[in-house]
């Protein structure tokens, strides 16, 4: 599997980044949604013979996630990555790899928390400016919890080609947490 993933990879590296992402973005909605918030399937029962206590699987939410995943994250952060490896080039591995860190933590990880709420509120039909006034500082404080010392990892020990599929593991626990503060009330 690893060796087709990295044969496409050389062949379509931005096409295979960008379907790796959306496919990775959906996983982690229907983790939030399977998973945490235990929705059924519309029209299943509980264990219980119960209807549904939380609402059935929302296709549409997973959607819009695959969508943004594939169309805007994963092009997104392929080509950033990219300038990174060119442009922030210090005396040492070590300071360059923190130097990358407080690029991506204090350029793109707030730019893509706005781009990420502003745009799932475009898809729902909802106010981006209202989205972004409620929920923003919860995901970039939640963001600060977790992305500095996964990035750490990231660019000081995955190849640059990788940096984008590490990214995306780690973000199906963290798509999950946007998945849900993003369809909370």
């Amino acid at each position: 599997m690893l060796g087709w993933y990295k044969a496409r990879l050389a062949a379509r590296p931005l096409l295979t980044q960008s379907i790796t992402t959306a496919v990775l973005f959906a996983t982690g909605d229907i983790t939030a949604q399977q998973l945490v918030e235990t929705r059924t399937p519309k029209g299943d029962k509980t264990a219980d013979g119960k209807d549904d206590a939380p609402a059935g699987h929302d296709f549409m939410r997973t959607g819009r996630m695959a969508l943004y995943g594939g169309a805007v994250f994963g092009p997104a952060a392929a080509t950033w990555y990219n300038i990174l490896q060119r442009h922030v080039v210090l005396s040492t591995p070590r300071k360059t790899m923190l130097a990358r860190v407080a690029a991506d933590q204090g350029i793109f990880a707030p730019v893509f928390i706005g781009v990420f709420l502003g745009s799932m509120a475009v898809l729902e039909g909802g106010s981006p400016k209202e989205k972004i006034q409620k929920q923003y500082v919860n995901a970039l404080t939640a963001n600060y919890m977790l992305w500095p010392a996964a990035q750490m990892v990231n660019f000081s020990v995955v190849p640059l080609e990788h940096r984008v599929l590490f990214v995306n593991l780690v973000s199906i626990g963290w798509n999950s947490y946007l998945s849900i503060l993003n369809s909370s009330k």
